[in-house]
């Protein structure tokens, strides 16, 4: 399902085939001034992946996938300029820190958009149609970690709903990073 924002930017689903630019939209997300903050791979590891990697990558969030969902933002011309990956957590499971799943969840990451396209509405659509296919699924909820550095981040995420849910992971990095959540109102 596409979505127009602002009469230009289109919000979609990724494609598998479309690891080229899946591959670049992270490496330039990954050259951000708070992606030290923000993610958890450097450019550099992430640069030196092979294709097979990023192919594997688009393959795994693309629109028929089963468990996650990569949702980009395409300017007029074809440049993408933002993205969102869902991830399901289903209940009874562990994540991929190994803390244990209680219910069935979505785990938003890989939240970034260009710099030059902030501020226009794009971050969220990119959570609506995100979310929207998480809720889809049965998630009870949304969450996501943001470093409590990063002001920018933080005030974004509560801006389309998230809250602090009062846990506080800690990363073998010996980051720490706060959970955010958002718990879907039903009926």
């Amino acid at each position: 399902m596409n979505s127009v924002v602002n009469g230009e930017y289109v919000v979609r689903a990724i494609q598998a085939d479309e690891w080229p630019e899946v591959k670049e939209l992270r490496l330039r997300a990954l050259q951000d001034a708070v992606a030290h903050l923000a993610f958890l791979e450097t450019y550099e590891d992430a640069a030196a992946r092979p294709d097979a990697f990023w192919q594997e990558r688009a393959l795994g969030g693309a629109e028929d996938a089963a468990s996650v969902r990569q949702v980009v933002a395409v300017a007029p011309g074809g440049e993408w300029v933002g993205s969102v990956t869902v991830l399901m957590e289903e209940a009874g499971s562990t994540d991929w820190a190994g803390f244990p799943v209680e219910r069935r969840q979505a785990h938003v990451v890989g939240v970034y958009v260009r710099p030059e396209h902030r501020g226009n509405g794009l971050l969220d659509a990119l959570f609506a149609a995100g979310l929207a296919w998480a809720w889809e699924r049965g998630a009870e909820r949304a969450r996501l970690l943001v470093h409590e550095d990063n002001g920018r981040a933080r005030a974004a995420y509560q801006k389309v709903g998230f809250e602090p849910s009062g846990v506080i992971v800690q990363l073998e990095s010996d980051t720490e990073k706060r959970e955010l959540e958002l718990v879907i109102a039903r009926g």
